[in-house]
């Protein structure tokens, strides 16, 4: 048995290692579907991420993290909603089942919703309207290689549709999550959106998926009911900062590298853009409060003149009856914070099966 846990740990780090290599290093600019990177549950949002590694049998975080999806996500349900801005919303929802020879695995559809929008000729004349839509329906499963070690992948199937453009793709996440439960330690690192377009939007534009590379890391203190949590993004790619140039002869935009001092300074700059910072704090066993603060966004969103809260964002979580509902808001500028709203049950309540 320990021979086929130490072969499945290696043939699992041997894909991790491999997979750097394979060629993704697309910023959000250079990628298509850029709606999987959105934060889908409220409890990661109120947390400032998009990714958490905390193994509480959470089924809202195993969209982002399948290594975290473990039996006790049976017959979960959860529904996500997020009122985005300038009329945009998306969501999501997830169910989880345990096959007995099979093990845990979790279906969630996420949808996004751009709105109508009129079609316009040059001189402003009306002749209709059309939608823009992005969905993916992802598979996820996971498996305990070792009362500590967990692996967990995702498998999607992905569709936009803008107007008359259509576009099919399929991806893969994998994940691994370590315990230390003793000390109330989890780790986790993941690998997001392996894949390619199958059907581009036109027949000369081959566009690649927005690869990303996150780890996580989680504490619970002993004596006191709260939690750290660090999440390091983007670590496919070190320096994260840029500037955007226009060039009117042409009309478009270019991307440039910026802060290319080797000071101190710079290097903490470069370095703070890949780190999230949160915390949840459990006052009593119903209600937990959460603050995140992530740093690129507040650096890229805020004004100078008028910093406000861009980059901070807060949430909190309550259980009332058999449900557990969580909300979040986030200042990603001045103009008000879109809302994220998730609420999960597990249907054993309802029925019995």
């Amino acid at each position: 048995m320990l021979n086929n846990v130490q072969n499945y740990f290696k043939s699992f780090l041997f894909v991790l290692l491999i997979l750097p290599f394979t060629g993704f290093s697309q910023s959000a600019s250079e990628s298509t579907y850029a709606f999987l990177n959105l934060p889908y549950s409220a409890r990661e949002m109120a947390m400032g991420s998009n990714f958490l590694s905390i193994y509480d049998h959470d089924i809202s975080l195993a969209l982002s993290n399948p290594s975290l999806i473990s039996s006790k996500m049976h017959n979960q349900l959860e529904l996500s909603f997020i009122d985005y801005f300038a009329g945009i919303n998306y969501g999501s929802v997830s169910y989880g089942r345990t096959f007995e020879k099979l093990g845990t695995f979790v279906a969630s559809m996420q949808f996004m919703d751009y709105g109508k929008f009129d079609y316009a000729s040059e001189t402003g004349e009306r002749s209709g309207n059309f939608y823009a839509n992005d969905y993916a329906l992802t598979i996820g499963w996971s498996r305990a290689l070792s009362a500590n070690l967990f692996i967990g992948a995702n498998l999607k199937g992905l569709y936009s549709a803008y107007e008359t453009y259509r576009s099919f793709g399929l991806a893969v996440d994998v994940a691994t999550t370590y315990l230390i439960p003793e000390n109330k330690i989890s780790a986790s690192i993941l690998f997001r959106n392996i894949g390619t377009q199958i059907i581009t939007y036109t027949s000369d534009t081959q566009e690649a998926l927005p690869f990303e590379i996150q780890a996580g890391f989680s504490k619970e203190l002993a004596h006191l009911p709260l939690r750290f949590s660090v999440v390091l993004t983007n670590l496919q790619k070190w320096d994260l900062t840029y500037s955007t140039n226009f060039d009117e002869q042409t009309s478009t935009f270019t991307e440039a590298s910026t802060n290319q001092s080797s000071s101190i300074d710079s290097f903490a700059d470069k370095l703070m853009r890949h780190i999230i910072l949160g915390a949840e704090l459990k006052p009593i066993p119903a209600l937990c409060l959460r603050l995140g603060y992530n740093y690129l966004k507040r650096k890229e969103m805020a004004i100078a003149t008028r910093l406000s809260t861009v980059g901070f964002s807060w949430g909190f979580g309550v259980h009332i009856a058999k449900f557990e509902f969580n909300y979040a808001r986030n200042a990603q500028h001045l103009t008000p914070s879109a809302n994220y709203l998730s609420i999960s049950t597990n249907l054993d309540q309802f029925f019995s099966y």
